[in-house]
């Protein structure tokens, strides 16, 4: 009998005042996978996890968190879910070690705070107090609190923040290690690496709804599989290639000399782009094709101008 899933969103709807922060999203986030939410700041996915996780009210919609309803089963949820907020909702005047171990004798069962200690890397700032911690300990602590109770699911909240690589490695092998002995994890990030090397499944969220789903692979397959990356003895200008090429193609600088081609790049295009440069008179001296990202369709999908 297949698991039901650990979090089923229906339908959801939140407003502030008059704004609407989320409009009728639906998201599913299986048992025992990584799910990671995409979007823009203001797209609505922190709203999204926030009422999945119990800390805020919804305005509509159905939510279910390994099947009960966070607004009204909050304390049976309570023991089940690990949180981890960005940023950290720790007891600032407390010492890291202080917190892990106040944290721990909450649970029946916790993870051995020593074993945490050594994954994180949390022993060489146990003693100090939680305000006079980096950005990237506070991080490590933040994770450590969130998976200290042993919980089925745990909402990460940028994970990875203000980590230098080791430590991002280590978290990426410790979420790694959780889903595959069955824990689920919804994952929000901005670094499109991070949902590459992590996520099952995807969701990208924008202007209150989900617009695309599925994994990474049928994701970036679904607008085309490459890139194109053009470079030239003389300066380049985008807008001319961009011209020809058409409207399906994005061309952005890479620098006075070369540019990025995204779209649905096959040889008639590469062709497009050698003839238009040749007739300009422009030397090319590298093509290279490469692998469309998850990046490339996160911006293709939620634009590439700032908000």
């Amino acid at each position: 009998m297949p698991l039901s899933p650990a979090v089923e969103v229906t339908g959801l709807l939140k407003r502030y005042g008059t704004d609407v922060a989320v409009e009728g999203l639906d998201l599913v986030a299986e048992s025992g996978q990584v799910t990671a939410v995409l979007g823009p700041n203001g797209a609505g996915k922190t709203t999204t996890v926030e009422i999945c996780e119990g800390l805020r009210h919804r305005d509509g919609g159905d939510v279910r968190v390994l099947g009960l309803d966070p607004a009204h089963d909050a304390t049976a949820l309570r023991p089940l879910v690990g949180v981890m907020l960005q940023d950290g909702g720790l007891p600032n005047t407390q010492r890291a070690g202080d917190v892990l171990e106040h944290v721990a004798r909450m649970y029946a069962d916790p993870v051995d705070t020593g074993e945490l200690t050594e994954r994180l890397g949390l022993r060489t700032f146990a003693r100090t107090s939680v305000r006079r911690l980096s950005g990237g300990e506070r991080q490590r602590l933040a994770l450590a609190v969130a998976l200290v109770g042993r919980p089925r699911l745990v909402f990460l909240d940028e994970p990875s923040a203000g980590l230098d690589p080791q430590a991002r490695r280590a978290v990426w092998d410790l979420v790694g290690e959780l889903s595959a002995d069955g824990v689920s994890v919804v994952l929000t990030t901005h670094f499109m690496a991070e949902a590459e090397a992590l996520a099952d499944h995807v969701v990208i969220v924008d202007h209150g709804r989900a617009i695309a789903s599925g994994t990474v692979a049928d994701l970036v397959a679904s607008g085309g599989t490459t890139t194109l990356r053009v470079e030239a003895a003389q300066p380049l200008d985008p807008a001319v290639l961009a011209a020809a090429l058409g409207s399906a193609f994005t061309v952005e600088a890479a620098g006075r000399t070369a540019c990025s081609v995204a779209g649905p790049v096959d040889p008639r295009s590469v062709a497009t782009v050698t003839a238009t440069l040749a007739d300009a008179d422009v030397q090319v001296t590298r093509l290279e094709l490469g692998r469309r990202t998850l990046e490339d369709v996160f911006l293709d999908l939620t634009g590439r101008s700032l908000r």
